[in-house]
């Protein structure tokens, strides 16, 4: 297995002595290599004060003034250290105290200047803990002695030697190629590559989706040891009965009317097993109550942990959907094993959720059960079915009657709660994998597709469920947060909707509140460009990031706790937040003592009254707390990593159309002004392009940042947020994505306000 030195790092616990052997262990290094490159991290780490030797054993030092931390660079080359911690300064690097760290490697940095008012901090390089350049995107150029290759990104500023046969390369020379970094920067010596792919002789002659995959690294094949490890977990029964050993101690619920939904893009022209994540089953209850169950695959059950296969899935923390490619988390055999199959006994868990008539959930139970579903249907078809009743037939007859209910009684009353909370939506055109909110970090709605987003509703009660469950019995779980936007980033958004017309308030400027952004939804309904203000308000908000305490979501407007559950298949935190429910479940004390003849049922929550002993022995508490703190930044990583990737090849498409679109005139929106000129979003396409004020040849343009416009001396035209302008397009940068415009006509008429001096 691989490590880095972060992975290493996150082993120890404050002033706890490790041996050399439990590193061995949780590291998973079972052959010779990895031992020694273990032998020798520790030594070198040792040797730099990070660690400390005492008794054959190694110890954590904490060095003051050193800090943890991600580099972003320039491609002028100077670097700054982004801290985690919120609100923390950022520190200068200058390129002398990079100690050969790239942009986006996570580093150790020592303070060695303080900042002052005007200055930031300046530091230097102490500890690379993780590189984040494993390959690159480059192009090949050739030197007197063989070959180098020139990184596309140009904020790495260095170039690769490299070790490819050089018959390998001679036609390639210019050509745009993937390499892998085979040995990175030693000393004075450059860092080594290897050429793996030759993807064209530029960057509009590569397939998008080999651009995106190589830029971010993402894989596209498992190797031969991870399909071995998935081979081992073994294939689903013909029969579709599941031995009687599995069924043990679960809840059987195969009698229960059972129903999946998916999207039929995720159903049609599929020639491998389709990955099934969730199915649900609905009861009437007495006084206008419901029984509603939310039941989740159990991929747990099958992966053990620290298996070549669990390793491969923590790796890639997520799957990643790249238009027509899909690359998932897992093989396919192991989806086919898992997957929620119909007419076929699965192992799940089920999230059992009693509702009041208006949507509240009055209690819940979660148990791991067996299952199977009755009727597997698309969001397409049932949407067809329940608005034209006499096309269901007798064979769907109880589904379709289910699912009328779950739609058109129970769904409306939990989303008015959602938005009694001050929860809104975003309507785009969108049409996620996920069954919650996905990456928006709140519902974006489809309005082709109503079933599918009052399917969002429902399901995300299961993650509040778990959520509220973890945090009452103190369980080590991983919680899905997301942070209020900042103020200073809807700036220009506020200017924006006010200079539409739109009446944009918020209740206060220090604090704001998921009820603010539901009255922003309002007024741009009613806009004149209600899809360019719904994406700038998209843009304004956070990225929901995964967290090890509870807290406030602010796209879903929970204050108390969240958690992603429900795919388990296709993210790694969703995955490890089931095996804590099977820890709860298999190591859970659900008595005060062995003498004690009354037990509580650890899945209810009618048992948090009943419990005044931890539910964990102490040592398992600690062991999974830790091993949960050191998987938060990675998999908040490989979700970033995840979004960038699925956002850049649509920035690609955009930019292919634009380039076949060159000279075209359009009207747009100017939605972003800068000293360098304004940004314009054509509506008709949804693309946004940059008129930079070098092109405004009229006259000389000055930038007034108060009222967010660029305004002429002498012609007295102004160009604002708001303003509607003529635009041509100019030029394409594809790989950049970069879309440069002339303005054809448009603006306004300056005001005397605007020539005031700031």
């Amino acid at each position: 297995m691989e490590f880095s030195i972060a992975t290493l790092l996150a082993q120890f616990s404050q002033d706890k002595l490790v041996a050399g052997k439990y590193l061995e262990k949780r590291l998973n290094c079972e052959d010779e290599e990895c031992q020694e490159k273990l032998l020798v991290a520790l030594d070198a780490l040792e040797r730099i004060g990070v660690l400390t030797k005492e008794m054959g054993k190694y110890r954590r030092v904490y060095e003051e003034g050193v800090v943890e931390a991600k580099l972003r660079c320039s491609s002028k080359g100077f670097c700054f250290a982004i801290q985690d911690e919120e609100g923390a300064d950022d520190i200068y690097v200058r390129e002398s105290h990079l100690s050969t760290a790239w942009n986006g490697d996570r580093v150790l940095v020592r303070v060695i200047k303080e900042g002052s008012r005007r200055r930031s901090p300046e530091g230097e390089v102490k500890v690379i803990l993780d590189r984040a350049n494993p390959s690159l995107l480059a192009r090949i150029k050739k030197v007197p002695v063989g070959f180098q290759a020139v990184p596309l990104d140009d904020r790495l500023l260095f170039e690769l030697d490299l070790n490819n046969d050089p018959n390998e390369l001679e036609d390639a020379i210019d050509h745009l190629v993937h390499v892998e970094v085979i040995r990175y920067p030693l000393g004075n010596s450059l860092p080594i590559g290897r050429v793996t792919k030759i993807l064209g002789s530029d960057a509009e002659a590569a397939a998008d989706t080999d651009i995106v995959c190589c830029k971010h690294d993402l894989p596209q094949t498992f190797s031969q040891k991870v399909l071995e490890s998935a081979k081992a977990i073994g294939k689903a029964p013909t029969s579709g009965k599941l031995p009687k050993a599995d069924l043990k101690n679960r809840l059987d619920l195969r009698s229960l009317l059972t129903v999946s939904l998916e999207d039929e893009k995720y159903v049609q022209g599929k020639d491998e097993p389709l990955l099934i994540e969730n199915a649900f089953s609905l009861e009437p209850l007495p006084e206008n109550q419901w029984k509603l169950t939310i039941h989740i695959a159990d991929f747990a059950h099958y992966i053990e942990v620290n298996s070549p296969l669990d390793y491969a899935a923590r790796k890639r923390g997520t799957a990643v959907h790249l238009g027509e490619l899909e690359l998932p988390m897992l093989p396919q055999s192991v989806i086919e094993r898992c997957s929620l199959t119909l007419n076929q006994e699965r192992l799940a868990f089920s999230i059992i959720l009693t509702l009041s008539k208006n949507g509240v959930i009055l209690a819940y139970d979660i148990q791991p059960s067996v299952v199977q579903v009755d009727y597997q249907m698309t969001y397409q078809q049932i949407q067809e079915y329940l608005r034209d009743e006499s096309q269901v037939g007798d064979e769907v007859k109880s589904a379709v009657e289910m699912l009328d209910k779950l739609f058109f009684t129970l769904g409306p009353v939990i989303k008015a709660q959602r938005l009694q909370r001050g929860g809104f939506d975003l309507h785009m055109e969108i049409r996620s994998p996920f069954k919650d909110e996905g990456r928006l970090g709140t519902l974006a709605i489809a309005d082709h597709l109503p079933i599918q987003a009052m399917l969002m509703e429902v399901a995300l009660l299961a993650g509040k469920a778990v959520a509220d469950h973890c945090r009452n019995l103190d369980l080590p779980a991983i919680y899905c947060t997301q942070p209020e936007p900042d103020m200073m980033e809807l700036e220009d958004f506020l200017k924006l909707g006010i200079n539409l017309g739109l009446d944009l308030d918020v209740e206060s400027e220090d604090d704001l509140q998921s009820r603010d952004y539901q009255g922003f939804v309002q007024e741009i309904a009613g806009s004149s460009a209600p899809k360019i203000l719904t994406e700038f308000l998209r843009s304004t908000l956070r990225s929901p990031m995964y967290s090890t305490k509870p807290g406030p979501h602010f796209g879903l407007a929970y204050g108390d706790g969240y958690c992603h559950v429900l795919s388990p298949g296709q993210r790694y935190v969703d995955l490890q937040v089931q095996r804590v429910l099977h820890l709860l479940f298999e190591e859970g004390r659900d008595r005060r003592s062995i003498r004690a003849k009354i037990r509580v049922n650890l899945g209810s929550s009618t048992s948090y009254d009943q419990i005044s002993w931890n539910i964990l022995p102490p040592q398992i508490q600690t062991q999974w707390e830790q091993d949960t703190a050191m998987l938060i930044n990675h998999l908040n990583e490989r979700d970033k990593v995840a979004e960038d990737a699925e956002r850049d090849l649509i920035g690609l498409k955009k930019a292919e159309k634009m380039k076949e679109r060159t000279g075209e005139v359009f009207t747009g929106l100017i939605t972003g002004v800068q000293s360098y000129g304004f940004f314009v979003e054509i509506e008709e396409l949804m693309v946004e392009g940059l008129v930079h004020v070098s092109s405004l040849k009229d006259d000389w343009y000055e930038y007034r940042s108060r009222h967010s416009c660029l305004v002429g001396r002498k012609n007295r035209t102004a160009y604002r947020l708001g303003d509607r302008v003529e635009v041509q397009v100019k030029s394409v940068d594809y790989y950049r994505q970069q879309i440069d415009l002339v303005t054809v006509s448009g603006g306004s008429d300056a005001s005397n306000e605007d020539f005031e001096d700031e």
